[in-house]
């Protein structure tokens, strides 16, 4: 690998993540802080909530999950504000891989690449949320989210394996799975690579997480699974979007960011928008560069968008409540 130097082992990966530069705590917290203060007039403010909506993956990963509630996330998805057809439709419904069969089926001709208009599904793989078992458990439960119809994959990496050094197996585990995301035709589902960003301690543990991800092959990298605290924060967002920046600026590939777990309003929405704007760019503003992993999120943003277009909010029956 070139970036590496070397092969992806223990000492290369070591030697090459705690060789980046070290995270100035304090000034990233205040670039975070400085971003979330920057207003958005009335007609960006339109543009910034459609664009919310399409780049939001509703979400519904509970242990409780039916084929029915399956399917009405996706009616959801797909209707967002029936008073309303103009209202975007979210880039994707994120579920259990087993319930990607339920997902695929109710999405119908509807299920594709967001980038065409269309909604795609993705599953959370590989022992979510705990990363827990074997890596042939691991591989096996991501081929059969593939298998089933999921466009994306939404891996954990081992967080005990990390934060004890074994770079090395984390790196081969991505790798492995990313191999996994293989369909038949040859072309991959897209992998997103959950760092659990709560679990890591430190923003230099995030930053090398973040690096791994990427070197390994994650197409995404993913702050939360949303069953852990602190999920997403502003902050952590914007030293993952930093990364994914130093990286298309080292190799030219872009990488994606999805923040997950936490962020409900679209005033806090509107925030990572303008962070994204301005650390990666305006072009990562598209599905396949910027996701929110989101379950009630998109209520608060339909409400919003009613009130800039009628000068109003509706009762509260008028968006479903989670």
């Amino acid at each position: 690998m070139d970036v590496l130097g070397g092969d992806p082992d223990d000492a290369t990966l070591r030697r090459f993540l705690h060789g980046l530069p070290g995270v100035d705590a304090v000034g990233l917290e205040q670039r975070a802080a400085g971003l979330g203060t920057r207003s958005i007039k009335t007609t960006s403010k339109a543009w910034a909530l459609d664009k919310i909506i399409s780049l939001i993956d509703l979400t519904t990963l509970e242990g409780a999950d039916t084929p029915g509630k399956v399917r009405s996330l996706v009616a959801k998805a797909k209707t967002p504000d029936a008073a309303d057809p103009s209202t975007p439709l979210v880039a994707a419904v994120c579920v259990y891989g087993d319930m990607v069969p339920y997902a695929v089926e109710a999405l119908g001709g509807l299920h594709g690449d967001p980038d065409d208009g269309k909604i795609s599904v993705a599953a959370v793989a590989t022992a979510f949320p705990s990363g827990r078992s074997s890596l042939e458990i691991k591989l096996a439960d991501t081929a059969e989210a593939v298998a089933a119809g999921a466009d994306e994959i939404d891996m954990v990496i081992d967080r005990g394996a990390f934060l004890s050094g074994r770079y090395g197996l984390v790196f081969e585990q991505i790798a492995r799975v990313k191999e996994a995301c293989r369909r038949e035709d040859g072309t991959y589902a897209s992998l997103k690579v959950i760092l659990e960003t709560g679990e890591l301690n430190t923003y230099d543990n995030i930053k090398r997480a973040s690096w791994l991800g990427i070197l390994a092959g994650g197409d995404f990298i993913k702050t939360s699974t949303g069953k852990v605290q602190p999920a997403a924060t502003l902050p952590t967002t914007l030293l993952m979007l930093e990364t994914v920046r130093d990286w298309h600026r080292a190799t030219g590939e872009k990488i994606g960011v999805k923040p997950a777990g936490g962020i409900r309003s679209s005033k806090d929405a509107v925030k990572y928008v303008v962070t994204v704007a301005e650390t990666a760019g305006e072009e990562w503003l598209q599905p396949h560069l910027f996701r929110f992993g989101a379950s009630s999120l998109l209520n608060d943003v339909l409400l919003q968008r009613q009130k800039l277009a009628t000068g109003h909010y509706s009762g509260p029956d008028y968006v479903t409540i989670d």
